[in-house]
């Protein structure tokens, strides 16, 4: 097992009603921005719960935070947030509104050119405006990580930042607040916590056996309950699960000590920069023709992966890999995600695009060894098609 440093200061309240006891969460003195995205936590009540138990700290709200939270609109949420002098921001909504918050609580702060924060990652950012979060749509693990990811349009770039300054101080997860959600953010919300497991996990043996059934039992909870998800959409067992397993996925505690891909996440932010798909849609087409491209340096882990989380044993090592990467593809199609570019309407051209952009964004050696050249991420695609 490699060395690490752990570290997540965010307090989970879990469960049904939870919402209520956010007062008790957030100074009694602060100046609040209540921050969100489309008005459907209005519809669903949420809004109205977050406002009861708040009461009359809120100063202002800042609605529109997009699907992927756009540079631009999170920098008019930082004016305000100094306009109003805030200095506690409340995130409602999914991973977007949680990583747009992480932004806006950075750039509020910020000296320079707020751009620097994602083209350095992170690295210049020196403090940041405290906040929480009640989250709607589990997917993306931001509720209890340093991590975010912003899209600036008019470049077409989606790019990932961090620092341990923007942990969200608690989070909400209250299971019932998902029962309304539409069918594609179930399957996007089973499919991006099972591939931020596999960019962490099917890498290369470390001897980090804890992490490794750690990893394993997440991916198993969510191709058992995943479907169920889709077919029982007011199980609260169910959907509790699932909130659980995507906050687990990427809240830091699988990866420490072992070595870490992303490779299909920066391939998978070029096509929803460019072209504008889900970010777990774009998972579904870029993971398995990753895992099928760079079989041979993942034999160790894919054919563990086989055994431990899909029953595969029978066949040589190669044999029951390959097995496992079908059922991972099939996995995805089951639940109702299309796995190839030619899924989503685009044609063989937009490879070349990609590839320009990976390059222009520095994304040139990716993977856990730093071998993913635009070259493999050409194949990569190509093996993507159809």
């Amino acid at each position: 097992m490699n060395n690490f440093s752990f570290y997540n200061p965010t307090k989970i309240l879990f469960g049904e009603g939870q919402i209520a006891n956010i007062g008790n969460e957030i100074p009694e003195n602060a100046r609040v921005m209540l921050a969100y995205g489309g008005g459907s936590i209005k519809n669903n009540g949420v809004y109205q719960q977050i406002i009861d138990a708040i009461g009359n700290r809120i100063v202002c709200e800042f609605s529109g935070i997009e699907a992927n939270p756009e540079f631009e609109t999170l920098c008019r949420a930082a004016d305000e947030v100094n306009a109003h002098k805030v200095d506690f921001i409340l995130a409602a909504g999914g991973g977007s509104v949680v990583d747009g918050v992480k932004f806006i609580a950075a750039a509020a702060n910020f000296a320079g050119d707020r751009w620097e924060i994602l083209t350095k990652g992170g690295k210049g950012i020196e403090s940041a405006i405290a906040f929480g979060s009640v989250l709607t749509l589990p997917a993306t693990g931001s509720e209890m990580n340093s991590g975010s990811v912003v899209t600036r349009a008019e470049y077409k770039a989606k790019l990932p930042f961090g620092s341990p300054l923007v942990f969200p101080q608690f989070s909400v997860l209250d299971p019932t607040t998902t029962y309304t959600l539409p069918i594609r953010q179930v399957i996007n919300g089973v499919i991006d916590p099972f591939t931020h497991v596999m960019e962490q996990y099917l890498t290369y043996p470390v001897g980090a056996h804890l992490q490794d059934r750690l990893a394993e039992a997440i991916l198993q909870t969510l191709i058992d309950i995943g479907p169920e998800a889709l077919a029982q959409p007011e199980n609260y067992e169910i959907r509790a699960n699932i909130m659980w397993c995507a906050t687990m996925a990427l809240n830091g505690l699988i990866g420490v000590g072992v070595p870490q891909d992303w490779s299909t996440h920066m391939i998978g932010h070029e096509l929803t920069a460019l072209y504008g798909l889900d970010h777990a849609q774009t998972l579904a087409v870029v993971l398995p023709a990753n895992l099928r491209v760079r079989k041979a340096e993942k034999l160790a882990k894919l054919s563990q992966y086989a055994e431990r989380v899909w029953g595969i044993t029978e066949g040589s090592d190669d044999e029951k890999a390959e097995a496992a990467i079908a059922k991972t593809e099939e996995f995805f199609r089951n639940l109702g995600a299309g796995t190839r570019i030619e899924d989503y309407d685009l044609e063989p051209t937009v490879i070349d695009t990609i590839i320009k952009q990976l390059e222009s964004h520095g994304m040139v050696k990716l993977g856990e060894n730093k071998d993913v050249t635009p070259e493999v991420s050409r194949k990569i695609l190509e093996a993507a098609l159809r």
